[in-house]
């Protein structure tokens, strides 16, 4: 296949909505239809021994929520799909947020019964930003839920996007019957028994009015005709090229958890979604199409493997061809690099691969060398832009509990540091070193993984403060006597950035309005 082929057959995505919604759910059917996996496990069931297959960590499978973002790849229908299964609890926001930089469009899960909830509007707000293509699956139809119609305004006024149904359910709850797929024109029911592996019925039916329709669904085919007359009535034809730019988003109903209305919202995936999209970088914009090699690591994972102690970097394929064994220029640290054993994904297993295309994710094994937002090229210096660090909301002092181990713990605070699990400010005042979270449950992942990673212990020690904000001015002497006033609030993070520590909103708001010349930033670009 020629390079350009290659490009036009990547599917890359993201999953996401708040938790609890059925992210990890669905992309263990996606597998399913995939082939990639012949029975699907379950997030959480004490009946079903095996666990969901993107959920590899330990700490994942004792709490039965994602904690990391998961990278897997099959082939369906001569398509290539790269899926990333994201985090869903808010104080794993930030990994989802970089993993957002990575794909070209995105699934979004609804719950049909609680609705558009909070970090579902968070993430949509960074979609948006973007301009990333979104498709909505509303999901957990065989629950009771809200009227369709009610939970299509609330997307509309809540994700603030048009919307537009490409498949209506049947009644929901202990009377589904299944779901009328516009798209396709065709009926698919009911009729699950074994929620684990395939079997659905699908009757094409050209026109919803014959009396077919009848047989198959009873009493209930009326209101499906008089439901879809009205949505083809209010809604706007469904035009891909809205789809494309971000302005539409298609509808799907469905239930994960029974393998319903999956399939269709895969194959109209695989149809409508874009495939690489040109990427910018601060010098020029970067064509997939183009043969020289491009790409940015947006994670970093240490320990994937506990028996191994290795760190993998994700490395997103921007443009041209990757091979394994073939020098790369390491923008950051201006060495050449090559690669024996670059990897591919299904969660924790890896395979090796020889060539991979735009669009696609490669995992290299990194002994400490590379950080987040690092760019690879043939020779090129390009920086991508955009991957967002945010300002920490928790903070705690960390100290050293062992005395005797105090290399391995700096060694072990680095690594994490630049994997981007969280943030490191050290006092100017008196060099005490301060942990910024976005999420409390960060602080016991830290804690857990330097005893168990790196043989160190750390205690926290609490702090009171409200917000780190990254400080700059072109007015020097306003900046000098603003770190002279605020002596004990200001930090240095790892880069040798200002960092103002403000303790309240009220001061925070107070320094904002004193100091009119300073900028306050709330997010670092890497």
């Amino acid at each position: 296949m020629s390079l350009e082929q290659e490009i036009k057959r990547r599917r890359t995505f993201a999953i996401i909505s708040h938790p609890d919604a059925g992210k990890t759910t669905l992309t263990e059917k996606l597998l399913l239809f995939g082939g990639a996996i012949h029975v699907a496990g379950a997030v959480k069931s004490n009946k079903i021994k095996k666990g969901a297959t993107s959920d590899f960590m330990e700490i994942e499978r004792q709490r039965g929520i994602s904690v990391a973002t998961s990278v897997m790849g099959f082939e369906y229908n001569d398509i290539k799909v790269n899926i990333l299964d994201t985090p869903g609890h808010q104080d794993f926001q930030e990994d989802t947020f970089r993993t957002l930089t990575a794909v070209d469009s995105v699934i979004i899960v609804v719950d049909c019964a609680k609705g558009v909830e909070t970090q579902t509007r968070k993430l949509m707000e960074v979609c948006r930003m973007r301009k990333t293509p979104v498709i909505v699956f509303i999901n957990k139809l065989d629950r009771i839920g809200k009227d369709p119609f009610e939970l299509l305004d609330e997307v509309e006024a809540e994700l603030k996007i048009k919307t537009r149904p490409l498949s209506w359910p049947i009644s929901m709850g202990p009377t589904f019957k299944g779901v009328y797929n516009m798209y396709e024109r065709n009926l698919n029911l009911f009729f699950s028994e074994d929620k684990t592996v395939l079997a659905d019925e699908v009757i094409n039916i050209e026109d919803i009015n014959s009396p077919v329709l009848d047989e198959y669904v009873g009493e209930f085919a009326d209101k499906l005709r008089e439901d879809v007359e009205l949505v083809e009535g209010i809604y706007p034809e469904f035009v891909i090229e809205e789809y494309l730019k971000g302005d539409l988003a298609p509808v799907f109903f469905g239930s994960a958890l029974n393998n319903f209305g999956v399939k269709e919202l895969l194959n109209c995936f695989c149809d409508i979604a874009p495939f690489p999209k040109p990427t910018f970088t601060d010098e020029r914009e970067i064509d997939p199409f183009e043969n020289k090699l491009s790409g940015f690591i947006f994670k970093i994972h240490a320990n994937i493997d506990p028996n191994h102690r290795n760190r993998i970097a994700f490395l997103k394929i921007c443009s041209g061809v990757f091979e394994r064994n073939k020098p790369y220029f390491h923008v950051a640290s201006g060495k050449s690099m090559r690669f024996s054993s670059p990897n591919s994904f299904m969660a924790s297993k890896k395979e090796i691969v020889d060539f991979a295309y735009p669009g696609d994710i490669v995992g290299l094994h990194d002994s400490g060398n590379f950080k987040i937002g690092d760019t690879f090229s043939e020779g090129e210096k390009i920086n991508f832009k955009g991957i967002p660090s945010f300002s920490p909301e928790l903070f705690q002092y960390i100290e050293n509990a062992d005395p005797l181990k105090f290399k391995q713990l700096a060694k072990g605070v680095d690594q994490l540091m630049d994997e981007g699990v969280a943030q490191l400010f050290t006092l100017k005042m008196n060099g005490r070193k301060i942990i910024g979270c976005v999420g409390a449950l960060q602080f016991d992942v830290i804690q857990y993984r330097l005893e168990h990673e790196y043989g160190a212990k750390c205690r926290y020690e609490p702090i009171s403060l409200y917000k780190a904000c990254w400080i700059e001015s072109d007015n020097a002497d306003e900046l000098e006597d603003f770190m002279r006033r605020k002596y004990t609030h200001v930090a240095l993070d790892k880069h040798g950035r200002n960092v103002f520590l403000a303790d309240s909103p009220y001061s925070l708001q107070m320094a904002q309005d004193k100091f009119k010349n300073i900028k306050f930033h709330f997010t670092s670009e890497f």
